[in-house]
């Protein structure tokens, strides 16, 4: 008997456009011969919809076995979806309500880096828009410059910048709340290699498999790939050009983080590796999947197919 599997994508965060191509790679790779796909597409305004035509989340919701979550950034990785799915009692892939919030939220998942032993860039925190001409005086004073701007509660690299000097400091965190960010994070920035490893839940008989990780290289020759992970050109090397030591830590660094955040089924975590160690940046509880995305290029460098990938996500989810 098929599996009848709904597939979210859409939604509406800074990340529409890219999660409808996670969604598309999903409904085009998922076996024919075992599922049933149901394409649930959600608007920018929130609506969800059913061959066109706007419906009640609760109607689709009835007519599928499992969710197949494609949504990125708010209301797919903050944990919104997931309590609406919780409380239908819809099995569906990647994190919990609970996990997917913490992970989107960058200072809690800071603070669980550090508790887990791990380094993570030093920051400022900006409750509110009142606050900012202060710390932005205290980053003057007590950071290197430049230093990265970003918001808490958006998703990936979205509304991130690196500015240096009071000025520049100030109207990015200005900017930040006028566009809706609920809180913006200060952090140092860290020079060195930008990394990204992968892990998956119960791939090939391992409690959390590890995939090889991933060096994003910046296509200028600025070597120092902060520049291109918040808003250069850059190409990924898979595996990347790490040591051995250097490759098992961003691998035990992503497994902590899994871990430490309570995530499920599984997750890709961002690093910079730098002289002093390796620097702990964010997770994705829910990284892209389309044909450019990390997360397909590091399973295919371990000859996992696209298609078996999807179908072991919708096992696990049925298996909770």
């Amino acid at each position: 008997m098929q599996t009848i599997v709904g597939v979210l994508r859409g939604g509406p965060s800074r990340e529409h456009e890219v999660s409808l191509k996670t969604g598309a790679a999903m409904l085009a790779n998922l076996p024919e011969e075992r599922f049933i796909t149901h394409d649930i597409y959600i608007d920018k305004n929130g609506q969800w919809h059913d061959r066109g035509r706007p419906v009640l989340p609760e109607r689709i919701l009835r007519q599928v076995d499992v969710i197949l979550n494609g949504l990125h950034g708010e209301y797919g990785e903050d944990g919104e979806v997931q309590k609406l799915l919780e409380q239908f009692g819809v099995p569906y892939t990647g994190a919990d309500s609970f996990g997917s919030y913490l992970a989107m939220h960058k200072l809690m998942a800071k603070t669980r880096a550090k508790e887990a032993g791990l380094f993570t860039p030093d920051f400022r925190y900006v409750e509110n828009a009142g606050e900012s001409e202060n710390i932005a005086r205290e980053i003057i004073r007590n950071f290197h410059q430049p230093v990265v701007v970003k918001p808490i509660g958006w998703g990936s690299s979205v509304g991130v910048s690196i500015v240096g000097g009071y000025a520049p400091v100030l109207t990015a965190i200005e900017q930040l709340f006028a566009d809706g960010a609920p809180n913006v994070l200060v952090e140092e920035y860290i020079r060195g290699k930008e990394a990204s490893a992968g892990v998956v839940e119960g791939l090939r008989g391992e409690k959390l498999y590890t995939l090889p990780p991933i060096e994003i290289v910046p296509q200028d020759d600025d070597f120092f790939s902060y520049e291109a992970k918040y808003g250069g050109r850059t190409h990924e090397i898979c595996p990347g050009r790490f040591s051995r030591v250097g490759a098992e830590e961003l691998q035990r660094a992503a497994k902590v983080m899994h871990r430490a955040l309570g995530l499920r089924h599984y997750s890709r975590s961002d690093f910079i590796v730098a002289p002093r160690g390796v620097y702990y940046l964010e997770t994705n509880t829910l990284p892209g999947l389309t044909a450019d995305s990390l997360m397909p290029k590091s399973l295919a460098a371990v000859g996992v197919p696209f298609h078996e990938f999807l179908s072991h996500l919708v096992n696990l989810a049925l298996s909770r």
